[in-house]
């Protein structure tokens, strides 16, 4: 959607969503939301608790709630959750209310960036790059779908230099507007 009042980035675990998202936000002028942070905050439990007590399901649900609401907040620059683009709802409000970014990443980046992290629930495998594998052949195709702007991360290795080249890409691609409301949104 082009104008689009906000922006949200979307990508696997350890594409630099929260990183890259921060940066941009601070260069745009815009408030940072990441929805995973949120999730955590408004339940008082960790993704991990959430996920031990309610399962995926019970998450998704949550995540979904929270997407519907922030989406809809005029101004910001969102981070998603790396499985947020599973549900079609969830697609229609990020192409619908947002300008959306996939932070595009390889499993090997993955790999290293995720390396020490033991927090993440859906990397909780015996073979960690199987599962980032078998992740991504799940979910790829959904990311190109939901996307307007693909921006490969691991740009010098840097998630500054990502921000900057996203940032450079924004100025010319992304028409910041106000959005049109659709029906069950508030304007």
């Amino acid at each position: 959607m082009n104008p689009a009042p906000s922006l949200f980035l979307i990508g696997p675990m350890g594409a630099g969503k929260t990183t890259v998202g921060r940066r941009v936000a601070t260069q745009l002028g815009l408030d940072f939301f990441d929805l995973d942070h949120e999730i955590e905050e408004r339940s008082g439990a960790t993704i991990t608790l959430i996920f031990e007590l309610e399962g995926e399901a019970g998450f998704r649900k949550r995540e979904m709630e929270l997407l519907t609401e922030f989406s809809a907040k005029p101004g910001i620059v969102l981070s998603t959750g790396g499985g947020a683009i599973l549900a079609a709802d969830n697609r229609r409000h990020l192409r619908e209310r947002g300008y959306v970014v996939y932070l595009e990443t390889t499993i090997e980046q993955q790999m290293k960036r995720l390396a020490h992290d033991r927090k993440r629930p859906l990397l909780a495998a015996p073979d960690r790059r199987e599962r980032l594998a078998r992740l991504a052949a799940e979910r790829e195709s959904l990311y190109h779908e939901t996307a307007d702007l693909i921006v490969p991360t691991g740009f010098n290795g840097s998630s500054s230099a990502t921000a900057r080249r996203l940032v450079e890409e924004l100025n010319v691609l992304w028409q910041r507007g106000s959005a049109q409301a659709s029906p069950g949104q508030a304007a």
